[in-house]
């Protein structure tokens, strides 16, 4: 059963979600009705100004948050058209909980789907690249249990598998992402670079994970990804290096431990 209470919130959020000004005004005006007859709140106008001050406030911290999320997005569109794409978006897709950091995974999609991007057809991979490095620096912590990677060398491969960091993550695109991220964050590969591999129609696999407490990301390996899908899938290692034959697996084990992508091993 709905209590008075939350049937004010539900109309609440109603209203500050219909563009209509009549049809929002309409899910509100009841319980504004009841309010001033107890003599708590003014006249219509002044209900309509609060409500424009808090779908005001919402939409600035849309803009706000996804900067937070997607700054290399928010780079390369400017100001000026990554705000108004924001207050869309929080328009078409309000956040289910009151944790801005969780909201925001549906922009990747939404932004390949406006045709006033259609014209840079990489943003939605970029902005898909970003939100897993922000998944990621929200990713569960994980110790490195170095002693577990024995049972490498007292276990058949086909009894043990390795243990990777939660925020653990790839997507093969078919432009440079990692390049195009990089190139912002930190002018490694110079964005000139960038800017020519897509050029070049070079696409690149983004690997993103957390070393320590820094999001990562780096262009996957060949075969690296098909190692960490079947990995993640709780598969056994030999199955894992079977998936992955193009892989130097001994360099790539020394690395990736060292790094923290591999936080250990563990029996089947």
């Amino acid at each position: 059963m709905t209590t008075p209470l939350a049937a004010q919130q539900q109309a609440l959020l109603a209203a500050l979600w219909t563009p209509d000004t009549e049809i929002a005004i309409s899910f509100i005006a009841p319980y504004a009705a009841l309010a001033r007859a107890g003599g708590s709140l003014g006249s219509q106008s002044r209900l309509w100004r609060g409500l424009q001050a808090y779908r005001s406030h919402g939409r600035e911290l849309a803009v706000r948050a996804l900067n937070g999320a997607y700054p290399v997005l928010a780079r390369l569109l400017d100001q000026d058209n990554f705000a108004p794409l924001a207050r869309a978006f929080w328009m078409a897709h309000p956040p289910r909980c009151g944790d801005l950091a969780l909201w925001g995974d549906a922009l990747p999609a939404f932004v390949q789907a406006m045709p006033q991007l259609a014209s840079e057809p990489f943003l939605a991979d970029v902005a898909r690249v970003e939100w897993a490095l922000h998944r990621a620096s929200t990713a569960a912590d994980a110790q490195t249990d170095i002693a577990s990677l024995a049972l490498l060398t007292t276990h058949d491969a086909s009894r043990v598998t390795l243990c990777l960091h939660p925020g653990v993550a790839w997507l093969a695109s078919p432009w440079p992402v990692v390049s195009i991220v990089t190139g912002h964050q930190t002018d490694e590969p110079d964005l000139q670079q960038a800017v020519q591999r897509q050029s070049a129609g070079k696409g690149e696999t983004a690997l993103v994970w957390r070393q320590g407490f820094q999001p990562r990301v780096r262009e996957a390996l060949p075969d690296e990804a098909r190692l960490l899908t079947a990995l993640q899938a709780g598969l056994a290692l030999e199955q894992a290096l079977a998936a992955a034959p193009g892989l130097d697996f001994s360099t790539w084990l020394a690395t990736a431990v060292q790094t923290g992508l591999v936080t250990g091993a563990r029996t089947l």
